[in-house]
């Protein structure tokens, strides 16, 4: 009788609670350590492919865009600006020879993504990151975020891009 009264006055202060409480879009995960408000999305690496590329040079690394379904819907639209609630994700890999496939192939030509170098995330809010062109940067390494002084050069970076909305990134179908 007394957990019957129990749980009838405690259902609905915990329903309550929970309405009021605000919940986050489904896209933080709220383990990961906080870069400029930004966060490691939950579930990122279930998103779909944006595009690849290779950087070479000092970075020398071969990346995976990957976008949220508002980023995917965008970029398919082509519908610039992104929309608030868009994430960009960059996976990077160092870029190193596949000595099994050259093998099979006789000569060194098969590149493969090596060792994991660190994973970059642009969030749309255009409210809250007003400063830097409505994005959000964040950069973390083995899921740690990167100094503030080297993610201070991400907005920089991206300036020259201003025309498409700060991102290099284009669709690959």
């Amino acid at each position: 009788m007394k957990r019957t009264i129990l749980l009838s006055v405690a259902a609905p202060i915990v329903a309550s609670f929970l309405a009021i409480t605000p919940h986050a879009a489904g896209h933080t995960d709220e383990k990961a350590p906080p870069n400029y408000e930004v966060r490691i999305p939950a579930g990122y690496r279930d998103w779909k492919l944006i595009s690849v590329a290779h950087e070479a040079g000092n970075l020398n690394d071969i990346r995976a865009i990957l976008g949220n379904d508002e980023a995917i819907k965008a970029f398919r639209e082509a519908k610039l600006p992104f929309p608030d609630g868009t994430i960009i994700a960059r996976l990077a890999w160092k870029y190193v020879p596949s000595e099994q496939n050259n093998k099979v192939f006789g000569s060194e030509q098969s590149f493969v993504a090596g060792s994991p170098t660190n994973v970059q995330f642009m969030v749309k809010d255009s409210k809250r990151y007003s400063a830097t062109g409505g994005w959000g940067f964040g950069q973390f390494t083995n899921g740690k975020s990167v100094n503030e002084a080297q993610a201070k050069t991400c907005f920089s970076c991206h300036e020259p891009a201003k025309s498409r909305d700060f991102i290099f990134t284009h669709y690959a179908p």
